[in-house]
């Protein structure tokens, strides 16, 4: 007689997903082992994500005395942070549907697939970088806050911004590559990375080029230079020739001019609200890496939904459908892990760090899990919304995804990490 093998027990909280997405808990767990590898993928991007914007977080704090200096810079720091993040995760989903619709070449040849989204990219970051600086400058100046010239804080901008796109070109373009050799999917890793990779480098870009403050003539300069290239980058991208191009630089204009404004307007309401509600040292080391895999989550979501989208595997409905439900249920799955996580290196941080009284292992968990929880459905709902409602008007939704989920969870990222300290008793050890 031949025995099956018992199968191991539903975990209570499967059970509880699936009761919660409307979804029988089989086809949950059938779908986790069908994309066990994309799980694996995604874990380990974000884990390497939480590493370097815990790093990040040490480099502000460190720069403290630098930041006080130059007035505005604060400001300028989540815009320029998130116009990199926005840049080049879209530039990274873009690339991992080009490798799914057999698209992409691993050349930069002139003409070539991967040569137009650089040049697309490219174009952007300059137009960013003027961007942010004067927003973040005028945004400042509107709310009556101390700040340094435009002119200056435009110099700043533009340097810090073209240090850190040459690093992220880098690090995208090997990502794409190795994606089409090996085979993972770009979509499983490329947001975590690409939003820790441009967390950890362009924070000391920009303290970098403060440095062109100590020569008034050069930041002048700069700054008339980074406002003259920042109107020739658009005018260039939307008469660029090539219709892809344009499209990409036309369809994303709009989305990264709203990404901004939200990333100053969250940087001043962050940092006017943190000395009221994080007045424990110990919950300060949780902005960056909490709100980081808000974006990280929502913008691999995000990147893997347009890719369906692109293929035809996913209708862009109004209300999500069983296929898009249950990749809600990975990047649940994934975010359980990403806020136990930043909950642990958190504590484990504040501990290390000299002159910080931690909090216990316990109530950090606790505030980033139930933080995460509020943050969940925020995320996939705005990473659903980017993906079908761009979708639905003719647009691509690879250009709008990301920069809109970023934004967005840059802004309600904290808030919600706000709501779970409010609620739990915080106490420390």
């Amino acid at each position: 007689m031949v025995t099956r093998p018992t199968r191991p027990p539903t975990p209570r909280a499967l059970k509880a997903l699936g009761r919660l997405l409307g979804l029988p808990v089989r086809e949950v767990r059938a779908y986790w082992a069908q994309e066990a590898r994309s799980i694996r993928s995604g874990s380990t991007a974000l884990a390497l994500g939480l590493g370097a914007t815990l790093v990040a977080g040490i480099v502000l704090a460190s720069a403290e005395g630098r930041l006080e200096g130059i007035p505005g810079l604060l400001a300028l720091i989540p815009a320029a942070i998130g116009m990199r993040g926005a840049i080049f995760g879209a530039l990274g989903s873009r690339l991992a549907t080009g490798i799914l619709t057999g698209e992409f070449d691993r050349v930069l040849t002139r003409g070539s697939y991967l040569r137009r989204q650089v040049e697309a990219a490219t174009i952007l970051s300059f137009a960013s970088a003027t961007q942010a600086g004067v927003l973040a400058w005028a945004i400042s100046a509107a709310l009556g806050l101390t700040t340094i010239p435009l002119l200056d804080l435009v110099a700043i901008s533009l340097v810090g911004g073209l240090l850190s796109s040459a690093v992220l070109f880098v690090v995208v373009i090997w990502l794409a590559r190795r994606s089409d050799a090996v085979g993972f999917h770009l979509d499983d890793v490329g947001a975590p990375i690409i939003t820790a990779t441009g967390d950890l480098v362009t924070l000391p870009a920009l303290l970098i080029a403060t440095f062109v403050l100590e020569i008034p003539v050069l930041s002048g300069s700069l700054g008339a230079l980074g406002l003259v290239l920042g109107l020739a980058a658009v005018v260039l991208g939307l008469r660029h020739g090539d219709p892809r191009v344009e499209r990409v630089v036309r369809e994303s204009l709009i989305v990264l001019t709203i990404a901004v404004t939200i990333d100053v307007l969250a940087g001043v309401v962050v940092e006017a609200r943190a000395e009221q509600q994080f007045e424990a040292a110990a919950l300060l080391v949780l902005i960056p890496p909490f709100i980081a895999n808000c974006g990280s989550l929502g913008g691999m979501l995000s990147s893997r939904l347009a890719s369906k989208l692109h293929l035809g595997q996913l209708p862009a409905r109004l209300l999500p459908g069983k296929l898009a439900t249950l990749d809600v249920s990975v990047t649940a799955l994934l975010a359980l892990l990403a806020f136990s996580g930043v909950g642990a290196a958190g504590w484990l941080a504040a501990v290390i760090v000299p002159g910080v009284e931690p909090l216990s292992l316990p109530v950090t968990l606790g505030v980033t899990l139930l933080g995460g929880l509020f943050a969940l459905p925020i995320l996939a709902g705005a990473a659903y919304a980017a993906a079908t409602t761009s979708f639905r008007f003719g647009f691509d939704p690879d250009n709008h995804g990301i920069p809109i989920v970023t934004a967005t969870m840059d802004l309600t990222g904290v808030l919600c990490l706000l709501a779970a300290i409010t609620l739990l008793p915080i106490g420390t050890s």
